[in-house]
């Protein structure tokens, strides 16, 4: 039960905290729009709630494996970890960052700090702290909830990717994806 109250205190601080700091984001020059974003949100929603909803009391599904009491407190701070990551890719985009696929006022690609090890920090991030809670679930249901929401935001960075590359010249853009892998670092 512990370990549970830890994988949700961490979710809960991290979400709290994520959209409190939405206050200090920039109002976008331009968006992507509802419809366009529409495939990505309802894909990482299903995968949000296939990993999170208590599965072994819902539905039959069996515990694949037990991460015993050491690997349960490891995968809790690997999931910190990744929020962590997140946070630092957002504050060094500062008001540059949106929840949406936008384009900022004096928008620029920024291709330092994290966003110089993978194009989707963020991202990146977050698919660490949802892979680490669905291992440390042990489910097929949290499995396939973390593959299917990382479904979700690989279709939400190439829609980013082609947004931005319109918006800030897709020659430029081309260059950054040649040289900073998407979503894994050093992984080309």
């Amino acid at each position: 039960m512990t370990i549970f109250l830890a994988f949700t205190a961490a979710w809960v601080a991290w979400a709290v905290s994520w959209f409190v700091a939405a206050l200090w984001s920039s109002r976008p020059a331009r968006r992507a729009g509802v419809g366009a974003e529409a495939s990505y949100r309802v894909i990482t929603l299903v995968g949000a709630v296939m990993l999170f909803l208590p599965g072994r009391r819902l539905f039959w599904t069996p515990r694949l494996w037990d991460v015993g009491w050491t690997g349960a407190w490891i995968l809790v701070a690997i999931a910190v970890a990744g929020f962590a990551f997140c946070w630092w890719a957002r504050i060094h985009l500062g008001a540059l960052w949106s929840g949406s696929v936008t384009r900022k006022p004096d928008h620029r690609i920024v291709d330092s700090g994290p966003y110089g090890l993978v194009r989707h920090p963020i991202y990146t991030g977050i698919l660490l702290a949802i892979f680490a809670t669905a291992i440390a679930k042990g489910t097929v249901l949290a499995i396939a909830g973390a593959v299917v929401m990382t479904l979700g935001f690989y279709v939400k960075a190439r829609l980013e990717e082609r947004f931005l590359g319109a918006e800030l010249g897709a020659a430029a853009y081309d260059a950054y994806r040649r040289r900073v892998p998407m979503l894994v670092p050093f992984l080309r």
